[in-house]
């Protein structure tokens, strides 16, 4: 980041010491030396060049002005104009941002031309006071503070409260909003009526300022989250190895809202692992086991989506190897918080808390910090080795799931994915469906509903399982519609064909083998 150009003007006599004393303790001090390039008029070199015409030229070019004014006005040109005065004038001139310290004296005591220029100063902008070269210098540290806060070059509040200045109410999608209360009223008896404005949800919220949207309203609810921060993505990866070996058999990329995000990725995860299918001996529904716990899965995922730092360069990242499930999020534990305390019941700290509210509301996390204990349990309850949470450059929550044969690793199928995933799915490879389509198949009994087919198998995103489940199964006639001529009827029902009869007795009989 280029440094911002501060230029420190005063009457040279009068604030000599003070003037120098202040560059010095900005060009030592280890957060101001780090954005401001402070100037003063004694750093001039010397040139053949008349001294006023020097300073104001280091008016052009600078991003701050910052005068000191006290009793003096110092020595005048032709015009009656002291040097402070110019460049104070042209300052103005240029839009230039001006911060101006005064002492205290008695207007009696102060030049009159002084007095005026102070005057002046009182009209247009507001001045701070100070008494001593201490006191000079805590005002000027507030004041560039404040001036690296308003430019957003700095944070005191979380990343997900500040104000969005490029963004507006026309970026936030009523559509969403409306899927929110529906999920929040049913999970949490949010006090909204359904109805609701999108202005008063966000309000509800505190994702709203006047008319401008925070940071979380756009990541929870915006029609296109990325084109505001291009990291709000999850990258995910799957290896048949234990290790990051090239090319990827299978990555995607998942865009849009955080609710989305989470959705695609849980999903993707899900698809990859081994899952059984039960019987309806029990319940009118088909049970669905998976290899690791869903929720699981899940809530690892959440806790990287609302945790992680989106100030930060690099994404959320879902890497799923031959013997573990690693989730890495970009950003590190709040103060007081470590990674043993994780395992024991602990206090919620949200990094980003607007972030976190909706979420909850939504029924996709937990207020109470249960986050990291659960998934202990649920993996531990499935007798698999407890999870580790790893605190490095990144934090990464690490699932073990219970390893597949030498066998299986091998002739398990593999998607070829050329570049970026697009989130089409592979289809079949070596003349095997793929694990998606088998999973399909083996659920489908008769016909069923896409909304009926996609609860069975515990999936969230409606568009990734369209492209990975469905598209595919139709496409390699597996399955068909059973009203072909309108795919969007609402009494649209899928069914195995002949050809997916014949897959699904086959897979039924290699499930009992194993």
């Amino acid at each position: 980041m280029e440094k911002i150009r501060l230029f420190i003007s005063s009457v040279q006599r009068e604030f000599a010491n003070e003037r120098l004393g202040l560059y010095d303790y900005l060009v030592k001090d280890p957060l101001l030396s780090r954005f401001f390039d402070p100037f003063i008029f004694e750093n001039l070199p010397a040139a053949d060049q008349r001294s006023d015409e020097a300073y104001l030229s280091r008016i052009a070019g600078c991003d701050l002005y910052l005068g000191i004014f006290g009793a003096e006005y110092g020595s005048e040109d032709e015009k009656g104009i002291s040097p402070a005065e110019h460049e104070y004038n042209e300052a103005t001139r240029l839009h230039k941002t001006r911060l101006i310290f005064i002492t205290p004296h008695l207007s009696a005591d102060r030049h009159h031309k002084m007095q005026a220029l102070i005057k002046k100063v009182e009209k247009e902008i507001v001045r701070k006071c100070f008494t001593s070269e201490a006191e000079l210098k805590a005002c000027v540290y507030a004041s560039l503070i404040k001036y690296l806060e308003e430019k957003e070059i700095i944070r005191t509040s979380p990343f997900d409260v500040s104000i969005c200045t490029e963004a507006s109410l026309a970026d936030i999608d009523p559509d969403k909003i409306k899927g929110f209360l529906g999920l929040a009223r049913a999970k949490r008896n949010l006090p909204l009526p359904a109805d609701a404005s999108l202005e008063t949800v966000l309000t509800h919220l505190n994702l709203i300022r006047g008319e401008k949207v925070s940071n979380a309203a756009l990541l929870l609810f915006g029609k296109h989250p990325q084109r505001f921060f291009l990291t709000s993505e999850i990258k995910c990866a799957h290896f048949h190895g234990k290790e990051i070996v090239k090319p990827i058999p299978a990555y995607q990329v998942y865009k849009g809202d955080v609710f989305q995000l989470v959705d695609q990725a849980v999903d993707f995860v899900l698809s990859k692992i081994d899952v059984s299918v039960g019987t309806r001996e029990i319940s009118n529904q088909v049970p669905v086991n998976y290899e690791l716990p869903r929720a699981a899965v899940a809530e690892a995922i959440v806790n990287a989506v609302v945790h992680r730092d989106y100030t930060s360069n690099e994404s959320v990242q879902v890497m799923l190897f031959k013997d573990r499930l690693e989730i890495w999020n970009p950003g590190t534990l709040p103060l007081g918080l470590n990674t043993q305390k994780l395992r024991h019941p602990h206090s919620s700290i949200p990094a980003n808390p607007l972030l976190a509210e909706p979420m909850y509301l939504a029924g996709y996390i937990e207020r109470l910090g249960t986050g990291t204990g659960d998934i202990i349990r649920l993996c531990e309850e499935k007798g698999l080795n407890s999870p580790d949470f790893i605190q490095e450059e990144n934090f990464k929550t690490i699932l073990w799931r219970s390893l597949l044969s030498d066998k299986e690793a091998i002739t398990k199928p593999v998607k070829k994915i050329s570049g970026e995933a697009t989130g089409e799915a592979g289809g079949e490879a070596s003349g095997e469906a793929s694990p998606e389509i088998s999973r399909l198949l083996l659920v489908l009994k008769g016909e069923a509903k896409r909304a009926d087919l996609q609860n069975k198998l515990g999936l969230k995103s409606d568009d990734y399982f369209r492209v990975n489940y469905i598209n595919p199964s139709l496409e390699s006639g597996y399955i068909e519609m059973t009203i072909p001529d309108n795919p969007r009827h609402q009494d649209q029902r899928y069914r195995l064909t002949p050809k997916g009869r014949i897959l699904k007795t086959k897979l039924q009989k290699r499930k009992k083998k194993t």
